[in-house]
Order: C-alpha cells, then sequence, then structure tokens
C-alpha cells in the first residue's frame, strides 16, 4: 500500500510538473494506467487491509470496493491495450483526429469495469471473502448465471483488450508497426508494463477458469484467491519501478526533488551590466 500509493502519486506528479523533461507521445494511456494504480492502492489495498485488521468490511463499503476492484482491473488492461495500439498504428495522445478515440476508448475501459462490476452490487452477488481479503461475487444459486456474467465479462473486458495487447505487441517487435517514438520516449517502457501485467494477474484469470469448471458452485482454492489478490496489488506497486527504467523519467524525478531542495537557496541574478572604457 505504501510502495502504491508513494511510488504512483510520485510518479502522477512528475508527468504533471515535470512533463517537458522527457518525452511521451502516448501519454494518455499511460496516465489513465497510474491513476488506476494509484487510486487502487488507496482505496482497495487500504481496504483490504482495513478488512483484515477488523475481520471483515461491512455494507455499503463492501458494495464499492467490489465495485471499484473490476473498474481498476478493466481499465489497468484497457489503457495497456491503446498504449500497444497507438504504438503500432503511430497514434500520439494529441494532434491527430484518431487521439480523441483512443480518448474515447480510454474513457470506455473505465465504464465498462464500472458497468461489470455493478452487475454483482445489483443482484446482490457480493460477500466478504477472507481468502482474498476483500469483498468479491459468490455464486449460490445458478450456475448459468455465474456462466453468462463470467463470459460475458472476460469476453468484452478482458479477452478483447488481452488480444489487442498481443497481436500489437508482436507486430510491432517484428517491424510491421508505425512507431514514430524514439528510443528515449516512455512508451519504451511498454513491453516491462504488459510482461509485468500478464504476470500478476494470471492467477486472477486462473481462479475465475477454475470457477467455470465448477458446476457445483464451489469458489477456487483458497491459496489461489489470496495469490490473485496478492499479485494482483504487486502490479501496483511495481509500475512506478518500471517508470524509472527510463533514462528521462529518473532525471526529471531528480530535477523534481533536487529543485525542492534548493528552493530555500536563492541562485544569483543578474542585474545590470557595466561597461568599462580604456
Amino acid at each position: 500500500m505504501v510502495l502504491g500509493v508513494l511510488g504512483n502519486g510520485l510518479v502522477l506528479i512528475v508527468k504533471l510538473v515535470c512533463k517537458d523533461h522527457f518525452q511521451c507521445l502516448y501519454w494518455l494511456p499511460l496516465f489513465s494506467l497510474t491513476l488506476s494504480d494509484f487510486f487502487c492502492s488507496i482505496l482497495i489495498i487500504c481496504g483490504s487491509l482495513l478488512a483484515v485488521l477488523s475481520d471483515g468490511q461491512i455494507s455499503p463499503w463492501c458494495e464499492v470496493v467490489s465495485l471499484l476492484k473490476f473498474a481498476f482491473i478493466t481499465s489497468s488492461i484497457g489503457s495497456i491495450a491503446i498504449l500497444c495500439v497507438q504504438r503500432f498504428m503511430g497514434i500520439p495522445s494529441k494532434g491527430k483526429r484518431l487521439s480523441v478515440v483512443m480518448a474515447v476508448a480510454c474513457v470506455a475501459s473505465w465504464c465498462t469495469g464500472a458497468v461489470f462490476g455493478a452487475v454483482p452490487v445489483a443482484y446482490g452477488w457480493i460477500r466478504y471473502d477472507p481468502a482474498e481479503m476483500l469483498c468479491a461475487v459468490f455464486w449460490e444459486s445458478s450456475y448459468s448465471d455465474m456462466l453468462v456474467y463470467i463470459l460475458c465479462a472476460f469476453s468484452i473486458s478482458i479477452f478483447v483488450p488481452f488480444l489487442l495487447i498481443i497481436c500489437c505487441s508482436i507486430l510491432t517487435c517484428a517491424g510491421f508497426g508505425k512507431e514514430y517514438s524514439s528510443q528515449d520516449d516512455l512508451s519504451s517502457i511498454t513491453p516491462l508494463l504488459v510482461i509485468s501485467y500478464l504476470f500478476c494477474y494470471a492467477p486472477f484469470a486462473a481462479s475465475e477458469l477454475v470457477l467455470l469448471g465448477r458446476l457445483d458452485l464451489t469458489p477456487s482454492p483458497e491459496w489461489l484467491r489470496s495469490l490473485s489478490s496478492v499479485m494482483a496489488y504487486l502490479d501496483c506497486c511495481l509500475n512506478p519501478f518500471i517508470y524509472c527504467t527510463n533514462k528521462d523519467f529518473r532525471e526529471a524525478v531528480l530535477i523534481l526533488v533536487w529543485n525542492k531542495r534548493r528552493s530555500t537557496t536563492p541562485e544569483p541574478v543578474l542585474t545590470g551590466i557595466t561597461r568599462l572604457e580604456l
């Protein structure tokens, strides 16, 4: 929680204050991803800690956490998918008409996650899960309801962005993309972001697939549900370190910190010039 809040908070400040010190053609999906990680660290991870300390979560905070959890997962994978598409097609986040489409897609990823997160809340499928350390969806009555919901949520919110990530990443690495940014651009960290996200959210996908195979509606193993939460939290902490692998972004962080340290020491200012004649 501490690493996620401080790390992503610092990244947001650097992106807003020191944006002139590093190049970033595709800043919109990166900003959306950092914003998702920041709010996930504050709301979801903090809520999970409080749930462990207080032995559960009460309504309505329980339902809010469940809704936001799916919204943050969907917005994260949607932002990474949009970043991969922009790099492949060479669409910067400003200056082209297609950039408006990319902006709408970013907003749509947040809205889609909120919609699918609200469905279990509306039908009362939410209760606290000690294994996940927060409120989650539990199926007790109908296998068909669970099957329809998971297939729709995964096919729209997870599978389509995942397919875009894999296809665009492979084509860009193979040299078929229209990548216009230099190696110093912040978007050069995209492969690391993709690998980190797929690695950290693999247990979450596995737990949902295991649930699909259980006709008696018994939940996934406790260790798998706990691992899915911990790995999702780990992804929020890793992204700030991935940003700092970019040289120009590291320099921007140092400039921000160094300027604060030197703010109390005034620098000499040239106030006048005297010409001496011999």
